[in-house]
């Protein structure tokens, strides 16, 4: 019997979309409805994203507007995005929200490399143990003969292979975001 890694491959895509979903967060001192992914706002008693109870639009490329659907939950939004770690104060005007990117300085731009490196790590370390998840129950088969040792080689070379695929796709995204961090 073989081992079907196509589950461990689906684990390592899912850790891949889980990285771009933090790079996302990351704040590049352009305007980005994505920085907002993560705040979640109490709409009558229940935690909902910004985006699905208000209009998120990029004015310019330093201001977001948000233009929540009902005036009177302005107010809850303007606290989620306080309490959030984004880092910027919403401006209220009565109807909408201004958030105001301002530009980074260089010292937070290599602050943010570092992080989003620390990222790219954690999320290689997350692909290892899934990679040594697959070649444990690989020895296992071959420990309980369901598997030959020439099927065991080769499903650990194919989670090797997955594991490298995915190892290169972690340092583009890493280098992507450097790039666009760094960006002035």
């Amino acid at each position: 019997m073989k081992l079907e890694t196509r589950e461990y491959e689906e684990k390592m895509k899912k850790t891949i979309n889980v990285l771009g979903e933090d790079f996302a967060a990351i704040r590049v001192g352009r305007a980005s409805a994505r920085v907002l992914d993560r705040v979640k706002v109490n709409y009558y008693g229940t935690p909902s994203d910004i985006t699905g109870i208000a209009s998120v639009k990029a004015v310019d490329a330093r201001t977001l507007t948000i233009t929540p659907w009902e005036t009177n939950i302005l107010k809850e939004i303007e606290k989620a995005i306080f309490a959030s770690d984004i880092g910027i104060n919403p401006q209220n005007d009565g109807k909408s929200l201004r958030l105001v990117f301002p530009p980074l300085t260089e010292e937070r731009r290599k602050e943010l490399t570092k992080q989003t490196a620390k990222m790219g790590e954690d999320t290689k370390v997350a692909l290892r143990n899934i990679r040594r998840d697959a070649n444990e129950k690989c020895k296992e088969m071959k420990k309980s003969t369901e598997m030959t040792e020439d099927e065991q080689k080769l499903c650990e070379k194919t989670i090797q292979d997955l594991t490298d695929k995915y190892i290169k796709e972690v340092d583009v995204a890493v280098a992507k975001k450097n790039k666009e961090v760094l960006e002035l």
